[in-house]
């Protein structure tokens, strides 16, 4: 299948377009002829040095990756960015990067596919970043406490959740933006949620969440992005062409 071929698909599922005034990062095919024929496609959270190096081994012609190399624009190619650009093209190995857009898709996103996992049912977006959503408002009838809350998680390989019980002993009302999403906390609050689940935390967190009244979890930035990727991954396998696709696994611990 011509590499065009599959990003434009990607592009059009995931509405990339209507985010190009919300994201800094650049969407879509980043690096790469899309007049290739690909067979093997990787899916990753980061698109780095190592995760392309791993996908060259496999044999793979392209990397999808939530973290892509060129945010805010490339003014040149030295350092870092040579580096990565380097090892994508001495592998001949193509780079496509979504960011937001798979932050919030309604289906496929990290987002609803967390809720999902923890056994919640999605109601509606939220987190409004430059006119789009990043994120989901989601209810779970079981209202597990926050210890058993952080139970689910480490099953689910989260490792060592940072719990901030702040709120409410039993969680129903949850938001949940993955990756760095404790500056929608407020939000949270104000739309009546008992608790935020996000990847990562900053300092002012402790005392908003102890204010607000509001639970807050910080299940790692990485630990929360793995699941759009996967579920791209799923999405490319149901396709009736046959790719061959893969996934990379490259935990950061944070």
């Amino acid at each position: 299948m011509k590499l065009r071929v599959v990003a434009d698909r990607l592009d059009a599922r995931l509405d990339t377009d209507s985010y190009r005034a919300a994201d800094y990062a650049t969407n879509g095919l980043q690096v790469g002829d899309g007049d290739r024929d690909i067979e093997q496609v990787a899916f990753a959270v980061d698109g780095a040095v190592a995760t392309a190096e791993t996908a060259a081994r496999a044999g793979a012609d392209l990397l999808v990756a939530h973290h892509g190399i060129i945010w805010g624009g490339l003014d040149r190619l030295t350092g870092l960015d040579y580096e990565r650009v380097r090892t994508l093209i001495e592998a001949d190995l193509a780079l496509y990067a979504v960011h937001l857009p798979l932050d919030g898709h309604e289906r496929l996103g990290n987002a609803a596919q967390l809720a999902g996992e923890l056994g919640m049912e999605v109601l509606e977006p939220f987190g409004r970043e430059g006119g789009q959503t990043i994120g989901v408002r989601a209810h779970t009838k079981s209202q597990p406490s926050m210890e058993e809350l952080g139970r689910r998680l480490e099953r689910l390989g989260h490792e060592s959740p940072q719990m901030l019980p702040f709120g409410p002993e039993t969680v129903e009302h949850v938001g949940l933006i993955t990756g760095s999403g404790t500056d929608w906390l407020r939000a949270a609050a104000r739309a009546g949620m008992d608790t935020l689940l996000t990847g990562e935390g900053k300092q002012q967190v402790y005392h908003e969440a102890r204010e607000a009244g509001l639970n807050v979890v910080l299940a790692g930035h990485y630990a929360t992005e793995r699941y759009g990727v996967q579920a791209l991954r799923e999405l490319v396998d149901g396709w009736e062409e046959s790719l061959t696709t893969s996934y990379i696994d490259h935990p950061t611990g944070l």
